[in-house]
């Protein structure tokens, strides 16, 4: 085994070479970061580092699951996850059908930069667009008052933060995550569309018989994919968005990290949040992709 190994690297030598740049980042910014896990077991001091810090085994992980605001903020970190996943995880593949029906080239390419272009865009100017819409001056209320209604605070109402943070994550990603269905798209045999043309189907009848079926394994991987970071919703956004008004259902784990992490300096307790995220992730995903195994024959591993 070990010589066939070595016969594989002596053949193809030249791939080696130009993957070793990518296969060392991820070693080093990926795998060696994982030691610093064992921080959550320890009452980490910066100045003792890792081997002289005490071990306090459990502690950090009773503290966290006792600590009063954890049960609440888990649950807006949950109802927030579960939102992008219902809503947010479709748009692309949307995006993609009505976007592969387009025949007008032009029409197709400018369609696609607007919904690509945010993406290039950080969440700070995103989270300023955001703000600015919903402004009392801004395009919605413009529309609100339109119709006889009166302004509305959209951005102090605690009612409506979780479907801006939902809307807004869609706007930002739908075009970007929309290209992986578009290519998968074109590896479809025409052939088919033409024999069910000739058979009689519908556009309908062959998005139901032909479309989703070849897309069927694109979207159960990228499912999967989006099930293992199911918690991890990401800082930046909720951090621009969130205002003191709407605090009490947009406090999530990744905020909660930042202020106890970084602004309180509680590594240990941090870090036993982030081995909770990824324990939930890790069995999201084992069982997710076990039931897609059993169902569809398509997994990760």
């Amino acid at each position: 085994m070990n010589q066939r190994i070595l016969d594989n690297i002596r053949k193809h030598w030249a791939l080696y070479i130009l993957a070793f740049p990518g296969i060392l980042w991820f070693f080093v910014f990926r795998y060696v970061p994982v030691l610093g896990s064992l921080i959550a077991f320890q009452d980490y001091q910066i100045f003792n580092g890792f081997w002289k810090s005490p071990w306090v085994e459990f502690k950090h992980f009773e503290f966290i699951f006792s600590y009063p605001e954890f049960l609440s903020i888990l649950r807006n970190t949950l109802l927030i996850a579960l939102y992008q996943l219902v809503f947010g995880f479709p748009a692309p593949l949307v995006l993609a059908l009505l976007l592969n029906e387009a025949k007008q080239k032009l029409f197709k390419r400018t369609v696609q930069t607007f919904f690509y272009l945010p993406h290039f865009l950080s969440w700070v100017i995103i989270g300023g667009i955001m703000f600015e819409v919903l402004s009392t001056n801004g395009v919605m209320n413009k529309l609100v008052t339109l119709f006889g209604g009166d302004p509305i605070l959209f951005m102090q109402k605690e009612v409506y933060y979780r479907t801006i943070v939902t809307v807004s994550s869609i706007w930002k990603e739908v075009g970007w995550n929309a290209i992986i269905y578009l290519a998968a798209l074109t590896g479809i045999n025409p052939n088919l569309y033409e024999a069910a043309t000739v058979d009689g189907a519908g556009k309908w009848r062959q998005l139901f018989s032909i479309t989703l079926p070849s897309l069927a394994p694109t979207i159960m991987i990228l499912f999967l994919i989006k099930i293992g970071n199911f918690m991890e919703l990401g800082f930046e956004q909720s951090y621009v968005l969130l205002t003191p008004m709407t605090f009490s259902v947009g406090d999530i784990l990744d905020t909660y990290v930042f202020r106890s992490g970084v602004q309180e300096g509680n590594y240990s307790v941090t870090t036993a949040i982030g081995l909770f995220k990824s324990l939930v992730g890790f069995i999201l995903l084992w069982g997710a992709n076990l039931l897609s195994k059993r169902t569809t024959g398509q997994g990760l591993f």
